[in-house]
């Protein structure tokens, strides 16, 4: 998956430190990224050498380390017409393979970066919010309120019906692809008690023997996701929420219309299922 970097890992603890003339700079604008892509489809961020041809000098705010690489964001209003191959490209369509890395980092900053950006003022007093020297959280000098990177844990679901597994497409999403059930954790409510209510809300049916299968950070969106494996209990009959999906049915394990892309968390899950793999 995207985040099963075996060269290296994602060193998440802040650092209170200031960016190189040639350290990554993460620079966001109205959902897009600022990159450069080769012909090979192979992706590049900016430095902050680039991004001081662009605008003034700024000082951007550490992030992560990534192959022992710091990473930083652009906090400053994004230069508009920058040069050299470099572009603004929209976050989410951004899924390949040839920069999984980047593409990782981009997910990651991203996530940060609307915390960062919805979090200017204290929920609490108004008042501007300062960043704390010591770790990742943002603390209001006037009532002392302490505020966290929010991440929203959600489920991907895999229903199985013996050799077969029901796989959906959203309804009104850009997203058309195949794809597993899912769906946010409530308030008040387990991850097992998530599985059941969406897959009954999504497709109307009744599931047991839940299996945890893995999780995976997914930053675009701001979640955890919690991969479960189950089996539908009693009828097989599919009644879809047409808000949510366009589409819902059985496919036999030897049939399955979708492939491993090596990236997300529902596409692994489906080839294991493909495999014969999935926990039992």
């Amino acid at each position: 998956m995207l985040q099963d970097m075996a060269f290296g890992r994602l060193e998440n603890e802040y650092r209170n430190m200031t960016a190189g003339a040639e350290d990554r700079v993460l620079c966001f604008h109205q959902g897009q990224v600022l990159l450069c892509r080769g012909e090979d489809d192979t992706l590049t961020l900016p430095t902050l050498s680039h991004m001081a041809q662009w605008q003034a000098p700024s000082s951007p705010r550490y992030l992560f380390r990534m192959l022992e690489e710091p990473y930083f964001l652009w906090i400053d209003p994004a230069p508009l017409c920058p040069d050299g191959g470099f572009a603004y490209e929209p976050v989410r369509p951004l899924r390949q393979l040839k920069s999984k890395e980047i593409c990782y980092a981009i997910m990651t900053g991203w996530h940060l970066y609307n915390w960062y950006r919805t979090n200017r003022l204290c929920g609490c007093c108004g008042t501007p919010t300062e960043h704390d020297q010591r770790e990742r959280m943002l603390r209001c000098p006037g009532c002392g309120n302490m505020i966290f990177p929010r991440i929203s844990p959600a489920v991907i679901v895999a229903v199985t019906n013996g050799d077969r597994l029901l796989l959906s497409k959203y309804a009104g999403r850009a997203y058309t692809r195949y794809a597993l059930l899912a769906g946010y954790t409530e308030i008040g409510e387990t991850m097992e008690q998530t599985v059941h209510r969406e897959v009954m809300e999504e497709v109307g049916l009744r599931v047991k023997n839940l299996r945890y299968y893995k999780s995976q950070p997914w930053g675009v969106d701001g979640n955890v996701l919690m991969g479960f494996f189950c089996d539908v209990d009693g009828s097989d009959a599919i009644h879809i929420d047409e808000q949510e999906l366009a589409m819902a049915d059985w496919y036999p394990r030897d049939a399955l219309p979708a492939q491993d892309d090596g990236i997300s968390l529902t596409r692994e899950m489906i080839r294991i299922f493909g495999e014969g793999k999935e926990p039992k």
